[in-house]
């Protein structure tokens, strides 16, 4: 597998990434009671719970996308 196209690769990884991403943070922001009430359904689960686990998870796919996904891109950029 040659540079460029694992450039790409990584470069549709980041886009679809980062939608994903601001997706998610979007819908619990402008809907954050819809989706407490969705995930209450199915788990048992408190409001300060789930909006600390709503956090936690927001961050660690931010961090996980950053450290996996863009900073690889950014390598691969700077090595062509």
């Amino acid at each position: 597998m040659d540079i460029n196209r694992l450039t790409d690769f990584f470069m549709w990884c980041t886009i679809f990434n980062m939608g994903f991403l601001v997706y998610i943070v979007l819908i619990c922001v402008l809907f954050p009671n819809w989706v407490y009430q969705l995930q209450s359904k199915w788990f048992p689960i408190s409001r300060e719970i789930f909006n600390v686990a709503i956090y936690a998870f927001v961050g660690l796919y931010k961090l996980f996308f950053i450290i996996f996904v863009f900073i690889p891109y950014l390598a691969l950029l700077i090595m062509k």
